[in-house]
């Protein structure tokens, strides 16, 4: 990643891009290179310019942005851009589909500009954009389904410690508060979870939870 943050913005929405355009451009470190106005031309342009974060709008004509972001995620060399999913409508169905097909996070359209600023900054680190809170609500909204064992990676690659950083940090819990619960270092529970991450392939922590729910090793609440 450059010292300067590239950022692709994908909305049918003029107004809107031009919104997040003009305050993005006004952010020291931070370029726009490119906007498109459908899911279809904006997998064209991160193919393109290959932006360290995509904003893709999740409900867009021609191509969803769930599609993008699929189509994004499974390209090797698109590896290093992280997508974060824009909506109107926070924790839908969307949303977790999104997540599924390999986002970092997602944000709402009304988000505080100095929130965006701050959700950039936090993927571009390569950390998801899901905070605890917001990744426990996640679980207890959208996750509350029969795990998919069949399309999901196994656990045997998994070593105890693993598979129990992974739990905890499906439900919602921090680095910090892992290192409690297992009466381990903090330093030591981001490497567990580092280290779960990489065997199974996920890009980020975000990953990290879809997967500990698609392969019924933690069981959503039903509601």
């Amino acid at each position: 990643m450059s010292e300067v943050l590239r950022v692709a913005l994908v909305d049918d929405q003029a107004l809107m891009r031009a919104g997040f355009r003009a305050l993005l451009d006004a952010e020291d470190g931070i370029e726009v290179v490119g906007e498109a106005a459908d899911g279809e031309r904006g997998v064209a342009l991160v193919r393109d310019r290959v932006p360290d974060i995509a904003l893709i709008d999740v409900q867009m004509p021609v191509m969803s942005g769930i599609e993008a972001t699929r189509r994004i995620a499974s390209d090797p060399a698109l590896a290093a851009v992280r997508v974060v999913i824009l909506t109107n409508y926070g924790l839908d169905e969307y949303v977790f589909e999104a997540l599924r097909a390999g986002a970092s996070g997602f944000l709402l359209k009304d988000t505080e500009p100095a929130d965006l600023l701050q959700a950039i900054a936090v993927v571009a680190r390569g950390e998801a954009l899901l905070s605890p809170s917001v990744t426990r609500t996640l679980i207890g909204e959208f996750v509350a389904r029969p795990p998919d064992r069949a399309t999901a990676p196994g656990l045997d690659c998994l070593t105890r410690r693993e598979r129990e950083v992974t739990a905890l940090a499906a439900r919602g819990l921090s680095n910090e508060e892992i290192a409690a619960h297992m009466v381990i270092s903090p330093l030591t529970a981001k490497t567990h979870v580092s280290r779960a991450m990489t065997k199974l392939g996920a890009r980020d922590r975000a990953q990290l939870v879809v997967f500990a729910y698609e392969s019924g090793l933690v069981e959503a609440r039903r509601r």
